[in-house]
């Protein structure tokens, strides 16, 4: 279930806005008793002018209105976080590549991918455990620039393994610009701070902006 709020959540932040409404009509009402003092205790030869006075007037103004337009704008903000929220429900069980090494592994079967920025001649993927030590590796020829994925029969000692992967991706002698990327599915879609997030099945979470592409 997607959390989209709580009491504590809307006493919290009634809370926060009682103080904030305090605070500027406190500042609000300093500003007007040093105005006073100030006009009761001007010299009468050379009087607050007028212009002054609007002046700082205007001052108090823009600070207040700007402080209300920063409320409102964080408001906002949650309201539009809480909405991406409530639509990313949607995307629970669709699967997603994010920039990473580690294969997932189903059924005996390692899945994961790549992108390419340029076309490729040569494209050498190796298959490597948690420790760094290649287990196997695979060659494919004339790979177009772009997003890629592979699958890797997982032999049975290795299982229970942690694998990863890594790419070396050439044309002619000049390498090619490469990047790793793991697939997972999506479980869950919820707020972190301000920006929508994603739990993947591994049980990690990603921001939205992270995913490289849905598959």
């Amino acid at each position: 279930m997607i959390p989209i709020g709580s009491t504590t959540t809307s006493s919290s932040d009634s809370a926060i806005n009682q103080l904030n409404a305090s605070s500027q009509a406190s500042t609000e009402d300093r500003f007007l008793k040093m105005l006073v003092a100030q006009m009761q205790n001007q010299d009468p030869l050379n009087p607050l002018d007028n212009a002054e006075v609007t002046s700082q007037m205007a001052q108090i103004n823009t600070v207040t209105g700007l402080d209300k337009l920063n409320t409102s704008m964080a408001g906002l903000s949650t309201q539009f976080v809480q909405l991406q929220a409530m639509q990313g429900a949607s995307l629970v069980g669709h699967e997603v590549a994010v920039e990473g090494d580690t294969l997932r592994v189903r059924e005996g079967i390692a899945d994961a991918g790549f992108e390419l920025a340029s076309p490729a001649d040569t494209v050498k993927l190796e298959i490597t455990t948690g420790g760094g030590t290649v287990i196997d590796t695979i060659e494919l020829k004339d790979q177009e620039a772009g997003r890629h994925t592979f699958d890797w029969e997982v032999p049975p000692e290795y299982a229970d393994s942690d694998l990863h992967f890594k790419i070396t991706a050439t044309s002619g002698t000049t390498p090619v610009e490469a990047m790793t990327l793991r697939i997972d599915s999506i479980a869950a879609v919820s707020t972190f701070g301000n920006v929508l997030a994603l739990e993947l099945d591994n049980g990690d979470r990603v921001t939205y902006d992270a995913v490289w592409a849905f598959l």
